[in-house]
């Protein structure tokens, strides 16, 4: 009966556990969208995981902080020999006793609350550079995202140039055979293609590398996307809004420059409690004991009030004091560092609309007189007229790719903004 329960067991795990297995790696669809690859990506990549890992750090500290001034209960066994005093009708040389003491913190000065205090700014910064975290590997897989389609599309641009380089060197060939062509010729046209062919071979390496990429910022090694989904990205005509009130939302809302606002609290509290370290410290006590010799001074129960006041710690408060300053000093460089640094990239972000969006303008504009010339290459080549139509393709193709280009770039750029002002993700509690 036991062996036939076991069975059973082992049945049912053996049911459930491939089809939990499967909830939770759901594969990526094909064709690949970009929201699908936001949203299917998972939280395993090294740069969220040490920022969970410094929030997890943080909470800790911030318990350790709130049980300083909490109950203590406390077990004491003492096992001690005596000699009695001559004047003591308890000859008994065994004064081993048990001590059950139970104790309150009531005044240190501020110690603990600044400790608190301290706990709880490091948590802030925790989050904020958690979420500093999850925006960045956002911004990757977009990144990566936009990577494939660029490296299909080169791949495609060369995929044309090297067909067209094929046809010419093909018609050589037969010229050649003819005698119409030299083999100096051959030979060019030869050389022309191998390296237009190289290119070609180069691109589709880097089509695969580029889905690997992908895959490692989405957390899922291994899975590489066949096709993707190309995103409908619009630039504006026009630049709305101006720096300065860009600016300001930065200062208020970006992710880095608050956490290390809130490591800069924190540092401060910290240097109040180093300070207050050696300060007197009043607690009150209760106490239980057991003693296996009983005399006149000797009480099962007893309480009272305990203060402490160091007199001489060498110099462990001073050294205390010292290393926090110095960290409160570190932190406000790095904060000015953070800061110079974000404003001249907010900068860059900001101005870099002009230019996408101008480059945008101009590709259009190409674009146009390549549709033309290709239909008047076409036309030529109907009539039997030499022409460059293979050229005028390969030329569509590499407009195709730069306004790829462009419009990768702004969204990846919108993007920025966005983070850099910290409204491109939901700030987790």
């Amino acid at each position: 009966m036991r062996h036939g329960l076991r069975l059973w067991l082992w049945l049912l795990l053996a049911a459930i556990l491939p089809a939990r297995a499967g909830q939770d790696a759901q594969p990526l669809p094909e064709p690949l969208s970009l929201a699908d690859a936001l949203r299917l990506a998972r939280p395993t990549v090294p740069t969220l995981l040490q920022a969970e890992a410094g929030r997890d750090a943080v909470l800790a500290e911030e318990r350790r902080a709130e049980a300083i001034d909490g109950l203590r209960l406390t077990a004491i066994g003492r096992l001690r020999a005596i000699q009695p005093s001559w004047k003591s009708a308890n000859r008994d040389a065994n004064d081993s006793s048990a001590h059950l003491l139970l104790e309150k913190r009531l005044y240190d000065g501020g110690l603990a609350a600044a400790k608190r205090a301290a706990a709880g700014a490091a948590r802030e910064a925790a989050g904020l550079e958690a979420l500093e975290a999850r925006q960045q590997q956002r911004l990757a897989i977009m990144r990566a995202f936009f990577d494939v389609l660029l490296a299909d599309l080169t791949n495609a641009r060369d995929t044309e140039a090297m067909s067209v380089a094929f046809v010419r060197l093909d018609r050589a060939r037969d010229r050649h055979e003819l005698g119409q062509l030299s083999d100096v010729a051959l030979l060019e046209l030869d050389a022309a293609y191998q390296a237009v062919r190289r290119r070609q071979v180069a691109s589709a390496t880097r089509q695969r590398l580029a889905r690997a990429r992908l895959a490692l910022a989405m957390g899922r090694p291994g899975e590489l996307a066949s096709d993707l989904v190309t995103p409908e990205i619009r630039i504006p005509e026009q630049q709305e809004g101006d720096f300065d009130a860009f600016w300001q939302a930065v200062e208020a809302g970006h992710p880095r420059l608050r956490a290390l606002k809130a490591r800069l609290r924190a540092a401060r509290e910290r240097l109040a409690a180093a300070r207050r370290s050696a300060g007197p410290v009043l607690s009150a006590e209760l106490e239980a004991a057991a003693y296996n010799r009983t005399t006149g001074s000797t009480h099962p129960l007893g309480g009272g009030l305990r203060l402490s006041v160091p007199l001489l710690d060498g110099g462990e408060r001073d050294t205390a004091v010292a290393q926090a300053q110095a960290q409160l000093t570190r932190l406000q460089a790095e904060w000015q560092a953070a800061w110079q640094a974000l404003r001249q990239e907010a900068l860059e972000a900001w101005l870099r609309r002009d230019t996408l969006r101008a480059d945008w303008q101009g590709l259009q504009v190409e674009g146009d007189y390549r549709e033309l010339y290709l239909d008047r290459s076409r036309a030529l080549y109907d009539l039997e007229v030499k022409t460059d139509l293979g050229d005028a393709m390969t030329r569509i193709s590499e407009v195709r790719l730069a306004s790829a280009r462009v419009l990768f770039d702004w969204a990846l750029n919108e993007a920025r903004i966005e983070a850099m002002t910290g409204r491109l993700l939901e700030e987790e509690p």
